[in-house]
C-alpha cells in the first residue's frame, strides 16, 4: 500500500451528500497545495466505489457537484481506496468498484493513517 501526505474517510454515501462534497472539496485542496492524497471509502460509503455512483451529487454553491471534484482529483492523481470489509458487508463486490479505486484491508487502511502528514476523518 503506498502512503499518502493525507488521508480523508468518509463513512456516508449518498444519504449524505454534504459530507461527501466537504471530502472530496478537502481531498482535491490537499492536491492543489502539492501533496499527494487518499480518499477512503469505508462503512456506507464504499457504495460511492460504484462507477456513475457520484453523478447527480450536487449541495450547491459555492461547493462543487461530487462527480466533477472526482474528475479533477482522479486527474491530478488523488486516489480512491474501498474498504474491503466494509464493502462485503454492504453487499458489493470487488468487480462491482470502479477499477480505478483500490480495495484495500483494515491493516492498509492503519498504515495510511499512521503515515499521513494530515487526515480527516468524516463520520
Amino acid at each position: 500500500m503506498q502512503t499518502t501526505d493525507f488521508v480523508a474517510t468518509v463513512f456516508d454515501g449518498t444519504s449524505n451528500p454534504n459530507k461527501v462534497t466537504v471530502t472530496f472539496t478537502m481531498a482535491l485542496n490537499a492536491l492543489l497545495k502539492g501533496h499527494t492524497a487518499t480518499i477512503i471509502l469505508m462503512v456506507e460509503a464504499v457504495e460511492l466505489g460504484k462507477p456513475g455512483a457520484t453523478a447527480g451529487m450536487a449541495i450547491g454553491k459555492p461547493f462543487e457537484p461530487v462527480a466533477d471534484l472526482l474528475a479533477k482529483y482522479i486527474e491530478k492523481g488523488g486516489r480512491i481506496a474501498v474498504c474491503g470489509s466494509c464493502m462485503i458487508h454492504n453487499g458489493l463486490t470487488a468487480e462491482q468498484m470502479d477499477p480505478r479505486f483500490e480495495v484495500i484491508t483494515a491493516p492498509d487502511v492503519i498504515e495510511l493513517l499512521m503515515n499521513a502528514k494530515g487526515s480527516l476523518q468524516v463520520t
